[in-house]
């Protein structure tokens, strides 16, 4: 059967059949490797740190062809970098100082939920307070977003603003600064996603050093 024929049915989706799911995956996965999971449990040196967004339809590992054990992943509502978050700075500190990843990348998607939330004055509850971040980077492009007269256009250009300002967020992490001050060659990447077609959009604003950042983010 195709994996992509209940694509928008999740009715079929049972806790059941989740933990029939994993017996099926182990099964299939040792009929191809029957070293995969010896392997696996040998530890992880992936050169990659994604961080995404939680939305269900953005996997990392499906939409770039890649295995477990080669992504090391964090998650949140509209893939934001927050100083002030010790989840994702404790990610990030892992994976750059640890693991040694050679690229971390933020990558959004269209379409997405948070952002399209933050451009309304509804209230949602607890969740307003994350949103009030995407509701800064608004701020910050509001000239040109204000221009866009097409909704869904005006969304999917604050996608992409989220981006980079999260790029730039995490390029003023005391993490990546001390990873480049001591020549450790680890790069920022930003991605959006397009859910209406599959394919990922590099928003060309790469950085492997703080020499892009205003003096007052620059840590001695």
């Amino acid at each position: 059967m195709c994996a992509h024929t209940h694509m928008h049915d999740t009715s079929h989706i049972t806790y059941e059949s989740l933990l029939e799911g994993n017996k099926q995956f182990v099964e299939e996965t040792l009929a191809e490797d029957p070293e995969y999971f010896t392997k696996l449990a040998n530890g992880q040196k992936p050169p990659v740190l994604w961080i995404g967004c939680a939305d269900s339809r953005v996997p990392a590992n499906q939409i770039t062809g890649t295995n477990p054990g080669e992504i090391f992943v964090h998650r949140n509502i509209a893939n934001m970098v927050i100083h002030t978050d010790m989840n994702m700075l404790s990610v990030l500190d892992y994976a750059v100082n640890v693991l040694k990843v050679q690229h971390v990348i933020v990558c959004g998607h269209y379409r997405c939920g948070g952002v399209i939330a933050a451009l309304t004055s509804n209230q949602h509850g607890i969740i307003d307070n994350w949103l009030r971040h995407i509701k800064d980077v608004y701020r910050l492009h509001s000239y040109e977003l204000d221009l866009i007269s097409d909704e869904k256009e005006r969304a999917n250009r604050l996608v992409e603003f989220n981006v980079i300002e999260n790029v730039h967020n995490l390029c003023k992490t005391s993490i990546l600064q001390n990873a480049w001050k001591t020549g450790q060659e680890v790069s920022v990447h930003g991605w959006v996603y397009d859910v209406a077609n599959g394919y990922i959009k590099d928003l060309k604003v790469s950085s492997s050093a703080n020499t892009n950042l205003a003096d007052v983010f620059k840590l001695d």
